[in-house]
C-alpha cells in the first residue's frame, strides 16, 4: 500500500507519521512518499520521519522527492496539507482584513477567501495530475477550507473525502472529560466544516450531553472562548470557529495589536525545523502540540483504511450533502458523520437542523458556492459578491475594500488580477 503526502515538507507531518507508525495494524503502508517543493523542510522532515518509523519498528519505506508526478505515481491514495504562500501568506490573511473591522482569520471571512483563492487552482492541478497516473487513487483533503477545497474536488469529478480534525478533537475531549475510551463516545456532530454544533454525544447509545454540560460545561466554555451561558441556553456545544460569528466585534478588538496566529506558528516551525535537524532525535517533539491539529494522525490513518480497506467505519468528514441537509443543494459539501467504504462517504441520516443554525449553514453554504465560483474564473466583481454574501462581512463598504485589499495582498497568487 503506498500513501504520497502533499505538503510532506510540512513541520506537523512528525504527527502524521507517528500516527502512521502506531497505527500500522490499522494502515499497513508498504511505501510512503512526502512531497514539497521546499527542500530546505523537506529533507529534515524526511529524515526525522524515517527515524519515528525505525524507532516504532514500521518496515515502510519513507522516501521524498519535489517531483510530484513521480511522487503519486503508483499511489493508492493521496493526502493534501498544502499551504500556498506559506505562513507568509497567512500572516497577510489575519491583518488586512482587520484594517476593514472584519475578523482576519486563515478559512472565514475575508481571510478565508484569499486562501480558497489560492488553493483551489492548485489543489485542481494536483488533482488532475494524480488521475492521470492512477484514476482509482482517493483524495484525503485536510487543506483548509476543507469545505470549499472538498467541493471543488467533488465538483471536478475526483475521488475525494475532506477531512477535519474538529470532531475527533471533541470526542478525545469528551471521553477524557466522562472517563471512557474515545471509541465509546460517538457525536451527533453537523453542519459545515469550522461551522459544526455537537448536538448530543452518545455513550453507548445514551446521550450524556446534559450531563456533560452540568459537569463539565465551563471547562468546555473556556476552551471555546465562548460565554458557559451561551451553552447552557443552547443545550449545545458549538465549534470553536462558531465565535467568529457569536462574538465577532469582540475578536476584532481583541486581535488589534496582538501577534498573530501565523506569527506564533513560524516561530514554532523555526524551532521545530531546527530540532528536525537533531539525528538523534526519532520521536515528535512535545513542542509539536502547539502547532495545532490535534488527532490529525488518529483521523487520517482511520478515514485512509476505510476508503483503501472497504471497512465501512462511521467517521465525521466532508462530503456531498445529498440531501443529508434538505433545504442544502445536493452538491454542497457538509460535515456529518457518515459510513466510510471502497467507494467514499455515505452520510447518516441526520434529524432536522434548528432554525438557529440551519439559517446560518445555509448562507454560509451559499458563499461557499460564490467562492468557488470566484476561485476557478476569476474577477474582481466575483470577489465582491462572494464577500457580500458571507455573513461575517455583508455590507457593501466593507466589501468593496476588503475586496481591493484581498486583490492587493495576493496578486501573485491571482493570474486574473
Amino acid at each position: 500500500m503506498k500513501l504520497a503526502v502533499i505538503g510532506g515538507g510540512s513541520t506537523y507531518t512528525p504527527e502524521l507519521i507517528d500516527g502512521f507508525a502506531r497505527l500500522r495494524a490499522e494502515l499497513p503502508l508498504t511505501e510512503l512518499v512526502l512531497v514539497d517543493p521546499a527542500a530546505g523542510r523537506l529533507e529534515p522532515v524526511g529524515r526525522l520521519a524515517r527515524r519515528i518509523f525505525a524507532r516504532q519498528g514500521h518496515p515502510g519505506r519513507i522516501t521524498w522527492t519535489a517531483d510530484l508526478d513521480a511522487g503519486v505515481d503508483g499511489a493508492d491514495a493521496v493526502l493534501l496539507q498544502l499551504r500556498v504562500g506559506g505562513q507568509a501568506a497567512r500572516q497577510r490573511d489575519e491583518t488586512w482584513p482587520l484594517e476593514c473591522g472584519c475578523v482576519g482569520q486563515e478559512t472565514t471571512g475575508a481571510g478565508g477567501l484569499a486562501k480558497a483563492l489560492r488553493t483551489v487552482p492548485v489543489v485542481l492541478d494536483i488533482a488532475e495530475r494524480v488521475r492521470r497516473r492512477n484514476p482509482a487513487a482517493w483524495l484525503v483533503d485536510f487543506t483548509n477550507p476543507v469545505g470549499i477545497v472538498t467541493r471543488a474536488l467533488l465538483t471536478a469529478g475526483h475521488r475525494a473525502v475532506g477531512l477535519c480534525n474538529v470532531a475527533i478533537g471533541f470526542q478525545r475531549k469528551f471521553a477524557g472529560l466522562l472517563g471512557v475510551q474515545p471509541h465509546q463516545v460517538e457525536l451527533e456532530h453537523i453542519g459545515l466544516n469550522h461551522l459544526t454544533w455537537e448536538r448530543a454525544v452518545r455513550v453507548d447509545g445514551r446521550d450524556v450531553l446534559p450531563r456533560l454540560l452540568a459537569e463539565h460545561g465551563a471547562e468546555i466554555a473556556a476552551d471555546l472562548k465562548l460565554p458557559r451561558t451561551l451553552l447552557d441556553r443552547l443545550g449545545v456545544v458549538p465549534s470553536y470557529y462558531l465565535r467568529y460569528f457569536y462574538q465577532h466585534d469582540a475578536v476584532v478588538r481583541e486581535s488589534h495589536g496582538k501577534p498573530t496566529r501565523a506569527e506564533e506558528v513560524a516561530a514554532l516551525e523555526r524551532e521545530l525545523l531546527r530540532m528536525y535537524r537533531d539525528p538523534a532525535l526519532d520521536e515528535k517533539p512535545e513542542l509539536l502540540t502547539r502547532r495545532g491539529g490535534a488527532f490529525y494522525s488518529e483521523a487520517a490513518v482511520a478515514l485512509t483504511a476505510a476508503l483503501l480497506r472497504d471497512t465501512g467505519q462511521v467517521q465525521v468528514v466532508n462530503t456531498l450533502n445529498r440531501g443529508t441537509l434538505p433545504f442544502l443543494p445536493d452538491d454542497a459539501v457538509v460535515e456529518v458523520p457518515a459510513t466510510v467504504d471502497g467507494q467514499g462517504a455515505h452520510p447518516l441520516p441526520v434529524r432536522p437542523l434548528e432554525p438557529l443554525y440551519a439559517g446560518l449553514v445555509a448562507q454560509v453554504t451559499a458563499y461557499e458556492r460564490l467562492a468557488l465560483d470566484a476561485a476557478l474564473h476569476g474577477g474582481r466583481d466575483r470577489v465582491f459578491q462572494t464577500l457580500l454574501a458571507h455573513p461575517l462581512v455583508g455590507q457593501i463598504e466593507y466589501a468593496e475594500r476588503l475586496t481591493d485589499a484581498l486583490i492587493a495582498h495576493n496578486r501573485e497568487h491571482l493570474p486574473w488580477a
